[in-house]
């Protein structure tokens, strides 16, 4: 009968732990935690049972030698000063549980990722690689490609050797434009990203085509820089404009903007939605909040992760499907902010 050994908290337990434990070969053990029919049943059984009571795992290095994969998929996330990034990231480890999938996580910032961060991923052999919201300069993707990682943008619009899945933001940001311009108004303000993203440029170009269409100037466009700090000091510098120059509506880029601009208007005695209208883009759960009631475009998160799983997942198999780029449409909720009271949502 096998004498388990009392735990020193000091050391894990291996696979020559266990072949002391139950007087086999290592080698025996090994193929008998991989289900090997060589081994008796009787015998996978008992080193079953041990692997579970000394609380055996086996070494992510060892499986990655033996299989040739790591079981990582490597996490570049954008701004952590935007919320959404922190909710997409929830979503990727709760999905990615649901899987089996192991995620690690590297921040990398809203600026386009540096050789170090390719240098990281290669590093620990992550088997492939989902990118939230930051750019992905051609020569990193090269990189990542050469040495067979695919990877997918989420929240971008694919680049070289990558593929995609993000919200329509086109159609979003016009449907945005198209119920300010039936209340009427006729000038606007976008707050803009000063950073060369996709989803940002994509936004702000759906929004401006939607008003000039209309027949209206070219909204006023300001840098907010993707941050609240951004959004309240442009939003200052609407509120210091004589009423009659005012914008009658801002369109933020995202929600988190929107929130620095209320802000201000507030600090200024500036009504929303009386003196001015205020709409965003992302669909935060702050953005419901009685303080807010930001009229917004929800992105399908939950939907947008699994589809980028899904196509990771898939170019893990099969390295020769070609790139594709899926876009999603996000749903609008209209609040109180942009003066209309009734909720829609996207066609």
């Amino acid at each position: 009968m096998e004498s388990i050994p009392p735990s020193s908290g000091a050391r894990r337990a291996t696979i020559v732990t266990l072949s002391r434990v139950a007087g086999v070969a290592p080698s025996t053990v090994s193929r008998a935690l991989k289900g090997d029919t060589r081994i008796s049943p009787e015998t996978r059984a008992r080193i079953g049972r041990l692997a579970k009571e000394l609380g055996y795992t086996p070494h992510a290095s060892a499986r990655t030698l033996s299989s040739g994969r790591s079981g990582l998929i490597g996490v570049v996330l954008g701004a952590s000063t935007n919320p959404f990034y922190t909710e997409l990231l929830h979503e990727a480890v709760r999905q990615a549980a649901g899987l089996g999938m192991r995620l690690l996580i590297i921040h990398a910032g809203p600026a386009p990722i540096e050789n170090s961060t390719a240098d990281a991923l290669l590093q620990y052999q992550v088997d492939g690689c989902l990118m939230t919201s930051v750019e992905l300069p051609s020569h990193v993707s090269s990189i990542c490609s050469a040495n067979g990682v695919p990877v997918v943008m989420v929240n971008r619009v694919a680049r070289l050797n990558s593929s995609a899945v993000t919200c329509d933001n086109l159609f979003g940001s016009a449907q945005l434009a198209r119920l300010l311009l039936d209340q009427g108004l006729r000038r606007f303000a976008v707050i803009r990203t000063s950073f060369s993203s996709s989803t940002g440029q994509e936004r702000e170009k759906g929004f401006f085509e939607q008003v000039v269409q209309a027949g209206c100037a070219p909204p006023l466009a300001l840098d907010g820089r993707s941050t609240h700090e951004g959004g309240y000091e442009m939003g200052l510098r609407i509120a210091a404009m004589p009423p009659g120059q005012r914008p009658e509506a801002v369109f933020a880029v995202s929600d988190v903007m929107a929130f620095g601009a209320m802000d201000a208007f507030h600090m200024r005695g500036i009504r929303v939605p009386e003196d001015i209208a205020v709409v965003g883009f992302d669909g935060l759960p702050a953005s419901a909040r009685p303080n807010y009631d930001l009229t917004t475009v929800e992105q399908p998160l939950q939907a947008m992760v699994s589809r980028g799983l899904g196509m990771l997942q898939a170019r893990m198999k099969d390295p020769t499907l070609p790139d594709e780029t899926v876009s999603l449409r996000g749903k609008l909720i209209i609040r109180g902010s942009s003066g209309v009271r009734s909720a829609v949502a996207a066609g």
